[in-house]
């Protein structure tokens, strides 16, 4: 096999209280990509359609995990790229990350897979910290293992899979103004009340321990973020007309997706789903503001092959 057809996921990261570490995947937003054996050693990114991304392997996120992984690969061959964007880059649903699995997964593929996830992984954090200026893997691990994740250590990287319940939906409304990563990032505090924090650890267990047992009511009551929604829901307009509208609406909880502007909520069932996606709709839909929303199951294989 000389060429591969890919679909790399949308992801959520963060999920209310577990900032950095948890993540889960999306199923009907996705970058595509074609990754393609060549003759001429190197990494070649040929083509990118959707938005205006930097060709040189260098500047590109899906190139520099490309070009990582090439050099502990050192495969006797070269790889072009063709990245079909379908998630705006700031859009807070992992748009980096998909482009830093794609690239290493299909590469991965082509030669007879001989990393594993968890080895992709580490090789797509280094084209993450591009976009993000730092090291995580929340967004990265749900694209690759599809799923809800949890990042337990970078180094070593550990990642585990969390189950979850089968009837468990989400619904993602995604303003379209840019949010940059890093700069969301900036804005945090270097130091926080420990009483926040035994807060935030309280909900981020409850919320595995209600993922693992199917316990929608928990799965409720620990979607909340003591610490860093505070500070980054004043970067997105109508954050808290459209948080209410969702719980309102049914929604289990909401939050920010990433470092937004993107707003995820999970619910139980697809009806309930469309219930929140119509209430949110509501909110955006009185103001200037143009966006998406896109309802979707959880993913729970992760990155795909299409051809």
């Amino acid at each position: 096999m000389n060429e591969i057809k890919i679909f790399s996921p949308a992801t959520v990261a963060n999920v209310s209280c577990g900032f950095d570490v948890l993540g889960f995947c999306l199923d009907s937003v996705g970058d595509e990509m074609i990754i393609r054996k060549t003759d001429k050693k190197g990494i070649y990114i040929t083509k990118i359609k959707g938005f205006d991304l930097p060709f040189e392997p260098e500047l590109n996120v899906a190139g520099v995990s490309a070009l990582t992984m090439y050099k502990a690969a050192k495969p006797n061959c070269g790889f072009e790229i063709e990245i079909y964007k379908k998630i705006k880059p700031g859009s807070g649903i992992g748009s980096s990350a998909a482009s830093a699995v794609g690239s290493v997964f299909g590469m991965n593929e082509l030669l007879g897979k001989p990393f594993n996830k968890t080895e992709l992984t580490a090789f797509a954090i280094k084209g993450e910290a591009l976009a993000s200026k730092c090291e995580h893997a929340d967004n990265l691990a749900p694209a690759m293992f599809g799923g809800f994740t949890l990042v337990k250590s970078l180094s070593p990287l550990q990642i585990l899979e969390i189950p979850s319940p089968d009837d468990l939906y989400a619904t993602i409304i995604h303003p379209q103004i840019e949010i940059k990563t890093s700069e969301a990032r900036a804005i945090l505090p270097k130091n926080i009340p420990l009483s926040d924090a035994i807060t935030q650890w309280a909900n981020f267990g409850s919320l595995i321990h209600a993922l693992h047992t199917s316990n929608f009511a928990l799965i409720e009551s620990s979607l909340h973020d003591a610490i860093v929604e505070p500070y980054r829901s004043q970067l997105i307009p109508y954050f808290i007309e459209v948080k209410q509208a969702a719980l309102q609406a049914g929604a289990l909880g909401a939050g920010i997706s990433g470092s937004g502007p993107s707003i995820f909520t999970l619910s139980k069932g697809i009806e309930t789903a469309i219930n929140v996606e119509q209430a949110m709709r509501k909110v955006y839909s009185k103001t200037a503001i143009n966006f998406d929303i896109h309802i979707s199951k959880i993913n729970k294989q992760g990155i795909k092959i299409l051809s």
